[in-house]
């Protein structure tokens, strides 16, 4: 066992948890936010069944980006569906693949170039179009750079400097029991699996937290229902309990 493969061991089991208990906690903090009006971006549906077809179309095929903007509504589109395949086909490395799996992994390995497209064309429109540069903060652009070598570094990987992907695969299942595994002595390797462990770290803190975030929208999970029910939020509930608690001690002297 080497010193190499005690470090990553650790260091991703630490990134592991701060991903987990991160974006758990900032799940946890968006559920607490009150949402004192009625505000869903119109034309908006009047059922519940209606914000879930909504908000599937959201999340799947970015319904408002592409009806804001179409070229880059292209390029977030291609990096999402790609990163979806690629994420899918390094599932092979923490469990057996089966059928469905078996039949993905060649279009995962070839997603990766629509990835890194689909990234440069995001980081293009910041450094490029002058209105999205002046409002970008340098972590938009550090983001989008750590995105793109982790894309280039598994393409690296997978086409010019192949790794022992058997022992890879011992090692984070390793991981998964508490038990050391060696890792293949390849640069390139550490280098991909730095910057992986390098963003599940940053990501609970990073904009990046949208994944989860727009499932709490207010604009998109609210039903267009202001005439039919009354839109009360939660504090305001509870202020009013405590106003009638207060005025019932009055009045009881």
């Amino acid at each position: 066992m080497t010193f190499v493969s005690i470090l990553y061991g650790l260091l991703f089991w630490v990134a592991t948890l701060v991903l987990v208990v991160g974006v758990g906690r900032r799940i946890y903090f968006y559920t607490q936010i009150s949402v004192p009006l009625k505000i869903p971006t119109t034309p908006a549906p009047v059922t519940q069944s209606g914000v879930v077809w909504r908000m599937f179309r959201e999340v799947v095929f970015f319904q408002s980006l592409f009806r804001a903007n179409k070229y880059i509504w292209l390029f977030a589109f291609i990096f999402h569906m790609a990163l979806w395949l690629v994420l899918l086909r390094h599932t092979r490395y923490f469990m057996e693949i089966g059928a469905f799996l078996g039949f993905l992994q060649p279009f995962g390995k070839y997603a990766s170039f629509a990835m890194v497209f689909g990234l440069a064309g995001l980081l293009a429109r910041r450094i490029l179009v002058d209105r999205v540069r002046y409002i970008s903060a340098p972590s938009d652009f550090l983001m989008l750079a750590l995105l793109i070598g982790i894309g280039l570094s598994g393409m690296m990987m997978t086409f010019v400097a192949h790794t022992d992907i058997t022992m890879v695969k011992g090692f984070f299942r390793g991981l998964m029991t508490f038990d050391f595994h060696p890792l293949p002595a390849s640069p390139i390797l550490l280098v991909h699996l730095l910057l992986v462990a390098i963003l599940m770290l940053v990501f609970p803190i990073s904009k990046l937290l949208h994944a989860p975030g727009v499932f709490f929208s207010p604009t998109r999970n609210q039903v267009d229902n202001p005439r039919e029910k009354r839109h009360v939020s939660s504090w305001a509930l509870e202020l009013e309990k405590k106003n009638q608690i207060y005025r019932d001690e009055v009045k009881n002297g």
